[in-house]
């Protein structure tokens, strides 16, 4: 039976538009789709990569072209830099090619229809597992926080969290009386099947976000190359915009969700969870989960840095007027020099009086007196030292620990403006030196990491020194700060 569509659905209009313009339909349409899905989507969404120099881009392309032209020699004979710039034609919406502030090398960067994409032709695979308890749990919580948390009668809401004291006090009864209910394996894979579709949508969502402020970004920019208006009326017009979108429910979620990342102590607690998660034999560990609090802080910088452009937009706007104003205020005054000059020789009477300055009188006692100075000796000459014969056996002895190479496995690992373990450090890269080396990352504090001891706790690091015996090191917990 025909008749209009529900209120809040696609028609058939609106289906056609989708097709004929989304970015998304069109990669799908395409004939190089699966070239595209296989090394975009590895690149940019499993990798979790943000802007990529070309030169990097184009030799991992040039790569994954190799292998697949061994199984299809006539496979995809086009050049890896001509696929990229197809792949980022702005008719085409699925790469963003741009220069970077601090760069002179072209950047690619992935744009939401090609992760949108991504993701729904990896849903179409079929899973061996599918959770449904984790699910229907996650939703009455999420339920009960919008009821109970939009309740503004007290009495209501006191009562309900009595509820959930007394079902705490059931729980904690429970656990001492040994009749605590164990999640089993089922229920364990559950619930990580839900965490890790939910951190990985979380990443596709900040795309999404930052290409919502990236627009405005843009908008901002296009009314500043255009206006020939007053510089207040402007300022009011990007102000609000701003305004707006620290205000909006996109931009208030989003500066939320930022300043849990810099919170120090969640941000332990959670690198805590995920460790903890990942090291259960019941659950099948993603590798690519370890570190997916990195990730979101990576994601949540990229898309902060968008809006803080907005308002580098506004500082550049306003010190370009600035010195239109004081070329004007320059050329006024040169006006009035030059005036002046064309009157020196002819000037006008004008009935002006001004008073001659008087003389200034300078006593000669006033003038300080001339003092010496005292003369200075210099001995330059250094007296000998007596000869004795060095010791070069403890000189070959010595161990260099190179700094440089254990700053560079904490940039591996610990984005910008986060914090790690130093144990979860050392168990990617394992002591080579023995214990100089552990000494040697507890000196990097500096200008770039901060190494904080944490007395209240203890930390066991195993290592083998350089004769090859097994050593165990105590020492307090340490965390490593990348600023």
């Amino acid at each position: 039976m025909g008749g209009r569509p529900y209120p809040g659905t696609v028609d058939l209009d609106d289906f056609e538009a989708l097709r004929d313009r989304h970015p998304a339909w069109k990669l799908l349409r395409a004939s190089s789709a699966p070239l595209v899905l296989s090394f975009l989507g590895l690149h940019f969404v499993e990798e979790n990569e943000g802007p990529t120099p070309a030169s990097r881009l184009i030799d991992a392309l040039d790569d994954h072209l190799y292998a697949v032209r061994q199984r299809d020699p006539d496979a995809y004979p086009r050049q890896p830099q001509a696929y990229l710039d197809d792949w980022a034609d702005p008719a085409r919406g699925w790469l963003r090619k741009f220069y970077p502030v601090d760069s002179d090398e072209v950047h690619y960067d992935a744009m939401p229809a090609l992760e949108k994409a991504y993701r729904w032709v990896e849903g179409l695979q079929q899973r061996s597992f599918v959770g449904t308890e984790s699910r229907l749990h996650t939703l009455i919580e999420l339920l009960r926080q919008i009821v109970h948390g939009s309740e503004a009668d007290p009495e209501t809401r006191i009562v309900e969290l009595e509820r959930r004291r007394a079902a705490i006090d059931d729980e904690i009864a429970a656990v001492r009386d040994g009749r605590a209910e164990l999640l089993d394996e089922t229920a364990v894979r559950d619930r990580y099947q839900l965490f890790s579709s939910t951190a990985r949508e979380l990443l596709s969502d900040f795309r999404e976000v930052e290409e919502n402020f990236r627009g405005l970004d843009r908008s901002a920019r296009e009314r500043i190359a255009g206006w020939d208006g007053s510089k207040g009326a402007l300022l009011d017009e990007l102000v609000t915009s701003r305004t707006d979108i620290a205000a909006s429910d996109q931009g208030r979620s989003f500066q939320a969700f930022y300043e849990f990342l810099l919170s120090g102590a969640r941000q332990a607690e959670l690198a805590e969870l995920v460790v903890a998660v990942q090291g259960m034999p019941a659950v099948r560990a993603d590798r690519r989960l370890r570190f997916v609090h990195h990730d979101w802080a990576d994601a949540a910088e990229r898309t902060q840095q968008t809006v803080r452009n907005l308002t580098e937009q506004l500082r550049r706007f306003l010190e370009d007027r600035a010195w239109l104003e004081n070329r004007r205020v320059l050329d006024l005054v040169r006006s009035v020099e030059q005036a002046a000059l064309r009157v020196r020789s002819d000037p006008p009477e004008l009935a002006l009086t001004i008073d001659v300055p008087g003389l200034t009188v300078e006593l000669p006692f006033e003038r300080p007196l001339y003092s010496p100075q005292p003369e200075t000796r210099v001995d330059s000459l250094i007296a000998p030292e007596e000869e004795s014969i060095a010791d070069y056996d403890a000189l070959f002895a010595q161990r260099f620990i190179d700094t440089a190479r254990l700053a560079d496995n904490i940039r591996a690992i610990v984005p910008p403006r986060s914090t790690a373990e130093l144990a979860e450090v050392l168990e990617l890269y394992p002591v080579e030196e023995g214990v100089a080396e552990i000494l040697g990352y507890l000196s990097l504090t500096g200008d770039e990491f901060e190494v904080e001891l944490h007395d209240d706790e203890e930390t066991t690091i195993d290592y083998t020194d350089a004769v090859g015996t097994a050593r165990r090191a105590r020492l307090p917990r340490a965390t490593v700060t990348r600023r």
